[in-house]
């Protein structure tokens, strides 16, 4: 039966094993917040000798097992009464918790005492408390009060009442300070009028924006509140009126009550609040069947802006790259901004005072970093200025992403019509009065004005005009301003100014235009374009000069107020520095400021806009996702699924008819390469290539695909809204009526009980065949897969006519009533919160402008059972670091491994032994962690969460018997914004690879303590010793350099700076090879600061020898809002991956996507299989391409890009046919309409697509062109003739 029962993991995410150096006391007092310790020591000292020997701990110091283990030893074990608050309750130290239940029951005498942190009653801990329920609650009253009277009493009372009960009583009853109070420096109560009179004492002007500060009541009373003197103090040199308000919880409503009181009362203009956890209470990413509303505390609708209290030292904060340790991301990042709180910067660090010997601890306080303090106030200042201002004299900022730095594809913004979206955007502005003038007719309109002057082309720098720039005598004097150490790190890179391509005339150019005093402009390239070596080696590369001179100027000559940057993503927040907390010398920080950001970005995206919000702190107004479409049948597929069609109906009855037939689809299946498609051979059975035939057709034709391009602020027209409505209605998210999926409750009225209409497999129709349903079409009804397009084709009408026509959807109650039901909450829920998207997503920036709020809201894609994220038009939020994975994502996960062993199985008549899987954080927050969780079930882990909390607390060991078959090695490639997010779960996961290298089972299916033992002699052999071979052999998640994100292959592919597979193999190392994990685990590991720090260590080495043993290479996609070929990330790291793969194994791998768009129902396809569905669903898809064309230039930008990402898949795992090549480039190149589309709107984009296909003839990618190549090469003259003409 021992086999049977799983392996506790024994996790425990803090840093190392840590000896606080205690003797033994009778007394011993464990507290997790510094504030109590603090009151407790000073109590103490003034006790004196009256107490007991009195040992004072933080017990977040022994949560590893090993360190509780020690001090129990150590002090425990002679200890007479221990007082434990457990903040967070049980879960937050199971094994403390357990292990003080012994130790309080091993010996007579003992007494344990275990209360609640906070002010929520907790049975568990005072079930296990050897009290009486009175000396509970007293105890318990005089830590959660606080204050240094009640520290007295509780001493006194633990020692008179409970030690020594023969001795007078001393002690008094608990009392309670407010649960709220304004606090001014140097009076214990404080009044309005103290405020306002010390306000004029100081010589405030009664202008003065008033602003709240905001912290928690524990801090004034422990006197711990020197750094909040000293914020005040800055933000009135800011010319700020602060106003301070010590307050137990946002959550209390005695603190609600006169923070609300206090805001109307001045007219405060912000909230600053240096408060952690959240008001909003949100779950890890599920599915959702209602559109989503929060209400905050804080009434007004003003900005809250967010400080950060660093758990750390300065020293320790300026060493790690991440910036903040996993915990107060979680509570000082991540739970603020379920509440909209905008985060800002570290203004604190904890400073350890000299030890006590009374108590034996060396107590911490919290020190002001003043630089950072100004930092926040300045911020505030113009936060508040933004209110202040007249519209009209408000000059804003609109930035547009430009990458690659072509031409063809300025405004980059996934999913988002970006230059129509600005246009309507500064419209808007004008409406609210804001100073803008001549706005362009449409998105093409303004991107032809922003081509009429210099853009980050450089073959057009030295003859365009430029309508603003930088005299280098201005640039000179901001550059100085910089800290020294960045100053000489541009110098030292890219030399002096006068030698950036953008310095003519003395100046540095800026690309944009002004329409009124409102600037649009194009990002500055990141500098990959100028130094083509950098990509190879260089993933931490600063900006060069003409870079800062864009912001410079908009900030210091032309005084913007604020800063849009427009659609997913720019280059700004992925600038080096911190992952979070940035200083003054990480790059985002130093060349935005601080100053108001506003950021429209897809909601689905809330990793990169995470990214954003947390280094360059930005105020996300999320938007729509495109509008969706199934891809539908066409050309040679429709015609094929035409003859199968007919071949049915001929069968038996017309013999010659059946012949013709059978050689029509056998020939169009080779014409069209369906049948490479296929794997069929000329060799095949008729009857199986029919059936697979059969298959592949239906697939293509319900594949979800872009139908065109969200516009910010507008619903997209009548007939691309209904097939988007149909597809935020497709899965089920619950029970009742209107929860279940449109399909599902269709079928359901038609009677169709047993039928699943998300079932992928083909088989033959044994249903019934309703009337209604069989008038819909004309085409034959064969299989299940056309009883689903006819429910499809059904949902499609009653959308339109009973949701956005006038037909009354109650004339459908009786016949059917299930959909009649989601109907009506279609209409009068989902319709409602579509349309106050579209209001909303302009509404909100224009507010934010104004100086107010933008309401929080979540993320994630709506067509994945999300509807939650509704309405968009918000500032949305992620998820809690700690949750990851969820029991969701662990259902998930389960299911997506098992069904890629399967394949694996299948494709290769083994289980895989060693795989490789690239994980992303906005993957991850989108989903709850569906990669990691998919991870842990390849390698036979299990994670454990705490009671009654989706925490991940530790994992478990599956054991060999129950797991059924060989374990997984599987090893992580992270994204950067995964390990700036999720440090927590690096350690996890490497937590459990050093679990399962010590676990000894029976049998061999543990592959991962094999590789690693093998691993371990390999490096012995070379010198190392066995403790660092060990650790070293144990990597297993593999990222970017600190401080530095990318996977490396972009810049290379974008600026054609590669020869040979190996180059971009290489790149792929350079860039990835820094190993994560928890390197405490081995003391003998590393350099002492990575020790110290976590931060990522390179192993450029360890991860070639990883990649060289991979046997397959894994991509998870989590919904279809998009697809690998509408993202660079696909191919920088999958592709990368494999081709890296292929390169140190020597054999090409197995490549897996797996598509987990329907979480109940994961698919696994090969990297081939699921480009060959793309190109036909969408990329040659007629219904796209007309799409795309309706958006204008930002469409044909669309298809450039897909363009060039099918290239670098081909160039990265050389899986593209030449027959794709030539459809491609007949359908968006040589099409006579496309073409002349492309000339009137994107001239460039169909010069880059011709470019890079001529590119894949010249590297034999496209090994045998004919005709296409010397066709690509005429086009390629004729537009530069053009060109020359227009000049």
């Amino acid at each position: 039966m021992h086999l049977l029962a799983a392996q506790p993991g024994g996790f425990v995410e803090e840093e190392g094993i840590i000896d606080l150096g205690q003797d033994p006391g009778r007394m011993v007092v464990l507290a997790a917040a510094e504030t109590s310790l603090a009151m407790l020591a000073d109590a103490a000292e003034q006790l004196a000798e009256e107490l007991p020997s009195l040992r004072l701990a933080n017990w977040s110091h022994l949560l590893k097992p090993a360190a509780y283990d020690l001090y129990e030893d150590k002090v425990l074990e002679q200890a007479e009464l221990v007082l434990v608050s457990m903040l967070g309750g049980a879960s937050y130290w199971q094994y403390g918790f357990e292990r003080l239940q012994a130790w309080q029951q091993a010996k007579p005498g003992r007494q344990l005492i275990l209360v609640p942190g906070d002010d929520t009653p907790d049975p568990q801990l005072s079930a296990a408390s050897s009290v009486s329920m009175e000396s509970y609650n007293r105890l318990w009253a005089y830590l959660r009060y606080g204050g240094i009277g009640n520290g007295i009493s509780l001493l006194r009372y633990c020692q008179q009442a409970l030690l020594q009960p023969d001795l007078t009583d001393t002690w008094h009853e608990p009392y309670t300070m407010p649960q709220a109070l304004l606090y001014l420096p140097g009076q214990t109560q404080a009044s309005l009028a103290d405020w306002r009179q010390q306000a004029q004492t100081k010589g405030i002007s009664a202008a003065a924006p008033s602003v709240i500060l905001l912290f928690y009541r524990s801090h004034l009373q422990s006197g711990n509140t020197a750094m909040f003197d000293g914020l005040l103090q800055s933000l009135e040199e800011a010319g700020l009126n602060p106003l301070a308000l010590a307050i137990t919880s946002l959550k209390d409503s005695t603190a609600q009550a006169l923070i609300n009181h206090t805001i109307e009362q001045v007219n405060a203009a912000l909230v600053i609040s240096s408060l952690g956890f959240a008001n909003n209470c949100v779950d890890a990413p599920d599915v959702s069947s209602s559109p989503s509303h929060y209400k905050l505390p804080i009434e007004k609708p003003i900005p809250i802006l967010q400080l950060v209290l660093s758990s750390t030292t300065r020293d320790a904060w300026q060493a790690f790259s991440q910036g903040l340790r996993s915990r107060d991301i979680a509570m000082q990042v991540v739970l603020p901004e379920m509440d909209g709180h905008i985060l800002t910067r570290a203004i604190s660090f904890r400073c350890q005072d000299e030890r006590l010997e009374r108590t034996q601890i060396s107590l911490t306080r919290y020190v002001l970093e003043p630089e950072r303090a100004a930092f926040v106030a300045q911020l505030a200042r113009r936060y508040c200025h933004l209110q202040d201002q007249p519209n009209k004299d408000k000059r804003i900022a609109l930035v547009l992403a430009n990458y690659p730095t072509k031409d063809g594809r300025i405004g980059n913004g996934v999913g988002l019509d970006t230059p129509a979206s600005a246009v309507n955007i500064l419209h808007a502005l004008a409406e609210a009065g804001y100073p803008v003038a001549d706005i362009p007719s449409d998105g093409t309109s303004l991107i032809n004005a922003l081509l009429d002057s210099v853009t980050n082309n450089p073959n057009t720098l030295q003859h365009l005009p430029c309508w603003q720039s930088l005299s280098l005598d201005d640039y000179m004097y901001h550059f100085q301003q910089l800290p020294k150490a960045n100053q000489e790190q541009i110098w030292e890179r890219w030399g002096a100014p006068q030698a950036d391509p953008k310095f003519r005339q003395g100046r540095l150019m800026l690309a944009g235009i002004r329409l009124g005093e409102t600037f649009v402009g194009i990002q500055p390239t990141r500098g990959y374009n100028q130094d083509l070596s950098a990509n190879y080696h260089d993933p931490d590369l600063v900006p060069p000069h003409s870079y800062l001179a864009f912001y410079f100027w908009l900030r210091h000559i032309y005084q913007v107020e604020a800063f849009i940057h427009v659609g997913k993503h720019g280059n700004l927040e992925w600038l080096p520095g911190k992952g979070v907390a940035l200083s003054e010398s990480c790059y985002p920080d130093l060349i935005l400021g601080p100053m108001p950001h506003f950021y429209p970005f897809i909601v689905n995206d809330p990793g990169e806009g995470a990214q954003a919000k947390r280094r360059t702190q930005a105020v996300i107004i999320d938007h729509l996702m495109p509008p969706m479409a199934r891809a539908e049948a066409y050309g040679d597929m429709a015609a094929l699924e035409l003859l199968v069609d007919e071949l049915y109906q001929a069968t038996g009855l017309d013999q010659g008819r059946e012949q013709w037939l059978r050689e029509q689809i056998v020939s169009k299946l080779a014409s069209s390469h369906l049948q490479q498609e296929l794997g069929l051979t000329d060799a095949s059975d008729e009857d199986t290539l029919l059936a697979q035939l059969d298959a592949y057709l239906c697939d293509i034709k319900e594949s979800q695909i872009r139908n065109g391009l969200h516009i910010l602020g507008q619903l997209p027209a009548a007939d691309e809204l209904a097939e988007t409505l149909v597809a935020l209605l497709r899965l089920p998210r619950g029970e009742q009526a209107h929860e279940q999926g449109i399909l599902h409750n269709l079928s359901h009225d038609f009677g169709l009980y047993d039928y699943d209409p998300l079932e992928t497999q083909v088989s033959p129709w044994q249903g019934s065949r309703p009337a209604t349903l069989l008038a819909i079409t004309e085409a034959p009804w064969r299989t299940n897969m056309d009883t689903r397009e006819r429910l499809e084709l059904m949902a499609l009408k009653l959308v339109s006519e009973y949701l956005l026509g006038h037909a009354d959807i109650n004339d459908l109650a009786t016949s059917l009533p299930a959909t009649s039901t989601q109907l009506n909450y279609a209409q009068q829920v989902l319709m409602a919160a579509l349309n106050t998207s579209a209001q909303q997503e302009i509404q909100a920036l224009v507010q934010g402008l104004g100086g107010q709020q933008v309401a929080p809201g979540p993320s994630g894609a709506p067509t994945r059972g999300r509807l939650d994220t509704l309405p968009t038009g918000r500032n949305f939020f992620s998820l809690d670091n700690r949750s990851v994975p969820s029991p969701a994502a662990w259902a998930l996960g389960q299911l997506s491994a098992q069904a890629l062993i399967e394949r694996h199985l299948q494709d290769h008549g083994d289980y895989p032994q060693q795989l490789g899987l690239s994980v992303w954080g906005t993957a991850t927050m989108r989903t709850g962690g569906d990669d990691i969780a998919q991870a842990f079930a390849l390698m036979g882990i299990k994670p454990i969460w705490a009671p009654g909390s989706q925490r991940v607390i530790d994992f478990e060991i599956i054991p060999a018997m129950q797991l059924g078959r060989p374990r997984v090695d599987v090893t992580l490639r992270v994204s950067g914004f995964f390990r700036d997010a999720f440090p927590n779960v690096m350690k996890l996961y490497d937590a459990a690879v050093l679990a399962l290298a010590n676990y000894d089972e029976p049998g061999t299916g543990n592959t991962i303590r094999q590789h690693i033992e093998r691993r371990q002699q390999e490096l012995e052999s070379t010198g190392l010793s066995s403790a660092q071979a060990r650790r070293q052999a144990a990597y297993r998640v593999y990222g970017s350099k600190p401080g530095a994100y990318g996977a490396g292959l972009q810049g290379l592919i974008d600026e054609r700076c590669w020869e040979e597979r190996t180059d971009l193999a290489q790149a792929y190392v350079n860039w990835g090879g820094y190993a994560y994990g928890n390197w405490s685990a081995n003391a003998n590991h590393g350099e002492e600061t990575d020790q110290q720090t976590g931060d990522g260590i390179a192993a450029h080495s360890d991860f070639q020898h990883r990649l060289g043993q991979l046997q397959g290479v894994v991509q998870n996609q989590d919904n279809r809002e998009h697809d690998l070929l509408d993202s660079d990330d696909y191919y920088q790291f999958q592709g990368g991956m494999a081709n890296a793969v292929s390169q140190y194994s020597g054999t090409e791998p197995a490549i897996y996507h797996n598509d987990h768009s329907n979480p109940t129902a994961p698919q696994t396809r090969t990297l081939k299989e699921e480009l060959n569905r793309v190109l036909r669903a969408r990329v040659l898809n007629p219904k796209w391409i007309g799409a795309m064309q309706r958006h204008g230039y930002k469409g044909a930008f669309e298809m450039a890009a897909s363009v060039d990402y099918l290239f670098a898949y081909d160039a990265t795992t050389n899986l593209i046919d030449d027959y794709q090549y030539a459809q491609v480039s007949a359908a968006l190149i040589f099409d006579p309409q496309n073409q002349q589309f492309l000339l009137e709107h994107n001239p460039a984009a169909l010069e880059e697509m011709a470019e890079r296909m001529l590119e894949a003839c010249q590297r034999n990618m496209w090994q045998q062109p004919g005709e296409h190549a010397e066709q690509l090469q005429e086009l390629l003259l004729d537009l530069d003739q053009q060109q020359e003409q227009a000049q």
